[in-house]
């Protein structure tokens, strides 16, 4: 999704173009294209024999609807069991979490 939201609208090869080595094989980049599509993220039309494929969803809606099926499938649907983990995983510094801590002060203003 990255990709073609950098694009905007992208045939699968553009992506594929896109992507580092070992690039995967073409087909592979299809069946993500076609299950994104099914997911409702990505809307297609054809130009002449080339498949368009553009977003449906934003970046930022997408990840807030990825990030909830991650907390409530490992995390018991808990963003503070979230935050805990990245803590004990020394993902996350003292000073992020202030700084968490002062956005969500900010947003309750």
């Amino acid at each position: 999704m990255l990709q073609i939201w950098q694009l905007n609208e992208c045939a699968i090869k553009d992506v594929v173009e896109k992507l580092e080595e070992p690039k995967p094989p073409y087909t592979t980049v299809a069946s993500i294209f076609n299950k994104l599509e099914q997911k409702g993220y990505l809307t297609k039309w054809r130009f002449g024999n080339v498949k368009v494929f553009k977003p449906l969803i934003s970046e930022s809606a997408y990840k807030r609807h990825f990030l909830s099926g991650v907390v409530q499938s490992y995390f018991d649907n808990s963003y503070k069991e979230l935050v805990s983990f990245f803590a004990k995983e020394q993902k996350i510094t003292r000073e992020d979490l202030t700084e968490i801590i002062r956005l969500i002060e900010k947003g309750q203003e």
